[in-house]
């Protein structure tokens, strides 16, 4: 039962706290395929900062919580829940999302389910969260895939980011390009150099669209995820991380040449898959995907209370 639970709070993990959440995390990720953690290295970019939530069972950390409280880009706290494989169905997931209520006080909360799991949702519902948002894992095999030489607008040429120079110019269209978004559009230039210290960072699979004038008004930037058992196969995948274009600079086609480039940098890398996150209610985005061979593979729900 959920009482044999004992919850703390932790601000900032030590080396074993952050152990002991990481061999929770690929306990759970050998199952679920998620969340995507380096066996070695630092939690997932999503879990840090803010608080951790530590559950404990019989001594073994059994439930972990994480709360984002600086907030999505419109002033949300965000949280992800994960439970030992081994000790589901016994009332922790309640527990730990009373704990994230509770913590969250009168700010608005949001939590993530990934994988569109039906335990995620009878647990939604016993703790009075309603679905709020569906983001979308679409997939495309590369074999077979006809894929044309990209054809930028008049004026436009592509070329690949420079670490050191180009940081500064992609945050500042990417805000642009997604003021709308929950997590995309508060990107810093802190948090594009964090990612170039990341394992999986290439510069030769982050493609900029410059016009005339040499400033950047577009950019689609890659990923490579390393063979995942649970996921995809068992096989390593390409994705196409984040596309921006400059509102101003919308409707000429470049965010179609954008993704050709960096599909066929993927394939090129000899990748037979390619997966892509986007939005459940972007249906323009979805018919142009559709249109270049990606199908629904998974889904992702954000619970609101």
């Amino acid at each position: 039962m959920s009482d044999v639970l004992d919850t703390a709070w932790v601000e900032e993990p030590d080396a074993a706290t952050t152990a002991r959440i990481r061999g929770l995390l690929l306990a759970a990720r050998a199952v679920d395929g998620r969340p995507e953690v380096d066996p070695g290295g630092p939690l997932p970019p999503e879990l840090r900062g803010g608080p951790h939530l530590l559950g404990e069972a019989g001594g073994e950390l059994v439930g972990y919580a994480h709360l984002d409280t600086r907030g999505d880009a419109f002033g949300r706290w965000v949280g992800e829940l994960v439970v030992h494989p081994e000790h589901r169905r016994a009332g922790h997931g309640t527990a730990l999302a009373s704990a994230l209520v509770t913590r969250a006080g009168g700010t608005e909360l949001r939590v993530w389910a990934h994988g569109d799991h039906p335990g995620a949702a009878r647990l939604a519902a016993r703790t009075g969260f309603s679905r709020a948002r569906e983001l979308l894992v679409m997939r495309v095999a590369t074999e077979g895939a006809r894929w044309p030489e990209p054809t930028p607008p008049p004026g436009i040429t592509l070329r690949t980011f420079r670490p050191d120079r180009d940081e500064r110019a992609v945050v500042e269209v990417n805000a642009r390009a997604f003021s709308w978004h929950p997590e995309q559009g508060r990107m810093s230039v802190a948090d594009v150099r964090a990612a170039e210290a990341e394992s999986w960072f290439d510069p030769a699979g982050f493609f900029l669209a410059e016009d005339a004038e040499g400033r950047v008004v577009g950019f689609h930037w890659t990923k490579v995820h390393p063979a995942n058992p649970a996921r995809f196969g068992g096989r390593p995948v390409g994705e196409v991380y984040v596309v921006g274009v400059d509102p101003a600079a919308r409707g000429g086609g470049l965010g179609k040449a954008l993704t050709l480039a960096g599909l066929r940098y993927l394939r090129d890398r000899g990748l037979g898959q390619v997966i892509l996150y986007v939005e459940g209610d972007n249906a323009p985005a979805i018919t142009v995907y559709t249109r270049l061979g990606f199908t629904r593979y998974e889904v992702d729900v954000q619970y609101a209370r």
